[in-house]
């Protein structure tokens, strides 16, 4: 049966990554695309709960296509429910990185993120744009090639990846979580007034093995990620220490316990209860 693979962005249902993609994705199996109206970047795993939302045909080159006015998480939750059956979901190819932290507020990876949360394996590609605008049709060859190995992966429900211009081959990685790159920057509006915008600010000194060390060396970072954030060491670590609840006087339950059951009074059965002295009368 045809792979039907479902592709959107945060970039905007106009952008050139998300056609670069689709027709990338052509060569796997047949491709629907919905996306937002407008661009919806670093709007994270937001969704659309105040307002109804538009589903609107938009043909981009010979691809089906949609446009949303609404997050990326909507796009693909709309087009899982339109299209019926979805067996991939494929979000990009953004402009601009998602490496490390940005993995949190990225509309990139929660448009991949919203298909793991429906069942349906999601893969966030981006690529950079501080060079200029990217040259997606020189991308084309090393984009098929993660997909020919990331589509066959059906074990892993969610993957990041970041693709350099010119990259020198591709590694698996983990996410840098070390430092952060976002900051506020203070400005004036036309009137004088203060305004502020929030940037990102260049990083260095990154781990080695990460999705930004690897990326800064001109590596494809291909990062497996999941859904579950729970800090499996520190539960295991909390529950072991309140497997040992204390009481007030500093003993363990399972300590309390042997006490009270050594104070209670034993019940008196015939063996131990004291027999009356029998004094003979000697005539």
């Amino acid at each position: 049966m045809k792979l039907r693979i479902l592709i959107s962005n945060d970039d905007g249902i106009y952008s050139p990554g998300i056609l670069s993609l689709a027709k990338a994705a052509a060569h796997f199996g047949e491709v629907l695309i919905v996306a937002p109206d407008v661009e919806q970047s670093s709007m994270g795993q937001a969704i659309t709960s105040s307002r109804p939302l538009r589903y609107k045909r938009t043909p981009i080159d010979n691809f089906e296509a949609y446009r949303v006015n609404g997050t990326p998480a909507d796009c693909v939750a709309l087009g899982i429910y339109q299209w019926k059956r979805v067996d991939l979901v494929l979000s990009g190819i953004n402009l601009g990185v998602n490496l490390g932290n940005a993995c949190w507020h990225s509309g990139t990876l929660a448009a991949a993120k919203q298909a793991a949360l429906l069942g349906i394996r999601g893969i966030a590609l981006s690529t950079s744009v501080l060079d200029g605008d990217p040259d997606f049709d020189a991308l084309q060859p090393c984009v098929c090639e993660v997909l020919s190995l990331l589509i066959p992966e059906r074990r892993m429900p969610l993957i990041n990846v970041n693709i350099p211009a010119k990259s020198r081959g591709i590694r698996w990685t983990r996410q840098a979580v070390q430092q952060y790159d976002g900051r506020a920057v203070r400005g004036k509006d036309p009137l004088k007034r203060p305004i502020y915008w929030f940037t990102i600010k260049g990083l260095k000194d990154e781990e080695k093995g990460t999705d930004r060390w690897a990326f800064m060396n001109h590596w494809v970072s291909i990062t497996p990620l999941r859904l579950d954030l729970t800090d499996e060491k520190e539960l295991a670590r909390s529950m072991a220490r309140n497997n040992q609840v204390m009481t007030n006087n500093g003993s363990t339950d399972s300590q309390k316990t042997e006490r009270v059951r050594r104070s209670r009074p034993r019940k008196q059965t015939l063996s131990t209860r004291r027999r009356p002295k029998v004094m003979l009368a000697i005539r």
